[in-house]
C-alpha cells in the first residue's frame, strides 16, 4: 500500500467558496474561462496551452504553475488521497477524503466549476497544528501537496478525541484583523528574503539583538563553524550568558541536523539560539524541546519580535523595514503551537 496522499486547498482568495466547500462537500478550484478539464485529456502542455489561450495577459511564469495545479487536480488526486482545507471563515482546518472523480459543474458557484466530492472527517481549531504545519498548509497555491508536516495532519486524523471547537468570532473583525496581520508579517518576512539573502541576514538579526539589549559581534562572512553572531550583556563579552546564533534567511524547513550543528558549538555554560524566516521540523522542535539552554525562532516569531522592538530600529533598518502603527481591532490568538 502506498504513502497516504494529503492535499492543501484554498478557498479563494477571500474564502469566498468556503460555503461551497463545507455545505456541498466538495472542494473546488477555479480558473472558469478555461472551461471543462476532462476534455485536455492527460497531456500537460495541453492545460499549458489552454490557460494562456483563457489568460493571454499573464506572465509567461505564472502559466505552468496555474496549469500544473488544473492538471495535478484533474489527474494526480484520486478518491482516498486525504485533503486538508483551511478556512478563511471559521479559522478551522477542515480534514476530508477525496470521495469521486473530477467533474465539471458551473451550477453550484460560477467561479468554482472544477470539483470533487469530499467526505469530511474532522474540523479543527489552527491551535491543533505546529506553527510550521500551519506555513505549509499557508502556500501560496491554491492547490498542493502537503509533505513536510503530513505527520501532524495524520495523527489529527488518528486521534479519538476531537480538539475543542474555539467560539466563533465576528467575520468582520477577525478579517480585517487578521488580513492585517498576514499581510505585515509576509511583507516582514519576504523582504528580509529578498534584501538580507546570505550573510546580511545575521547583521540584521544583531541589529534586533541590540535593541533587545544585547551587545554582539558577528563573524566574518564564509566559514564560521556553525556560529554567526555572539551576544552578550557587558560590554567586553566575558560574563554569562553568552549566546551563539546561527542564522539561515531562508522561508524554507529547517532540520535536525542544522539544529544539532549549532548545539555542538554550545559550550558549557553557553546558550545556543537559531533564527530562520522559515519553519522546523518536528524533529528540530522535538530536539529543543529537552535542552533548556537552546531556543529556536522561526519567521513567525521573528516577525513578532521585529514588532516588538520596531520603535528601536536605527535609520537604516526601518528603511530596510518601512512600516507604520495602525490601530485595528484585537481578536484571540488561534495561532500559537
Amino acid at each position: 500500500m502506498g504513502e497516504q496522499i494529503i492535499w492543501g486547498i484554498h478557498g479563494g482568495r477571500t474564502g469566498d467558496a468556503d460555503t461551497l466547500f463545507l455545505k456541498s462537500n466538495v472542494i473546488a478550484i477555479g480558473w472558469a474561462a478555461v472551461g471543462d478539464l476532462s476534455k485536455f485529456g492527460a497531456s500537460r502542455e495541453a492545460f499549458k496551452e489552454a490557460v494562456a489561450k483563457a489568460w493571454p495577459e499573464k506572465k509567461a511564469g505564472a502559466v505552468p504553475n496555474n496549469a500544473g495545479q488544473l492538471f495535478r487536480f484533474v489527474h494526480e488526486m484520486k478518491p482516498g488521497d486525504l485533503v486538508a482545507y483551511p478556512s478563511k471563515s471559521d479559522r478551522r482546518i477542515h480534514l476530508g477524503r477525496i470521495d469521486g472523480p473530477y467533474r465539471y459543474d458551473s451550477s453550484l458557484q460560477a467561479g468554482y466549476p472544477n470539483l470533487r466530492t469530499v467526505v469530511w472527517l474532522k474540523h479543527v481549531p489552527r491551535s491543533s497544528l505546529s506553527q510550521g504545519a500551519l506555513y505549509e498548509l499557508g502556500s501560496a497555491l491554491s492547490l498542493f501537496q502537503v509533505k513536510n508536516y503530513a505527520d501532524e495532519v495524520l495523527a489529527l486524523l488518528d486521534s479519538k478525541d476531537a480538539p475543542p471547537v474555539p467560539p466563533k468570532l465576528d467575520e468582520t473583525v477577525a478579517g480585517v484583523t487578521k488580513d492585517v496581520e498576514d499581510t505585515t508579517r509576509d511583507f516582514v518576512v519576504k523582504t528580509l528574503a529578498q534584501q538580507t539573502k546570505g550573510h546580511p541576514f545575521a547583521y540584521f538579526v544583531a541589529h534586533l539583538l541590540g535593541v533587545m539589549g544585547y551587545r554582539t559581534r558577528v563573524s566574518p562572512e564564509g566559514a564560521d563553524g556553525g556560529v554567526d553572531i555572539v551576544a552578550h550583556r557587558d560590554e567586553l563579552g566575558f560574563e554569562p550568558p553568552i549566546i551563539k546564533v546561527q542564522c539561515k534567511s531562508t522561508e524554507g524547513k529547517i532540520g535536525d541536523p542544522e539544529v544539532t550543528q549549532l548545539y555542538g558549538k554550545v559550550d558549557e555554560g553557553e546558550h545556543g539560539l537559531f533564527v530562520t524566516l522559515g519553519w522546523y521540523s518536528p524533529q528540530a522542535k522535538t530536539f529543543a524541546r529537552n535542552k533548556s539552554n537552546l531556543r529556536l525562532i522561526d519567521g513567525v516569531e521573528l516577525v513578532q519580535l521585529v514588532l516588538a522592538h520596531y520603535d528601536k530600529f536605527d535609520a537604516k533598518h526601518k528603511g530596510l523595514l518601512p512600516l507604520r502603527r495602525v490601530y485595528v481591532p484585537e481578536v484571540p490568538e488561534e495561532d500559537d503551537e
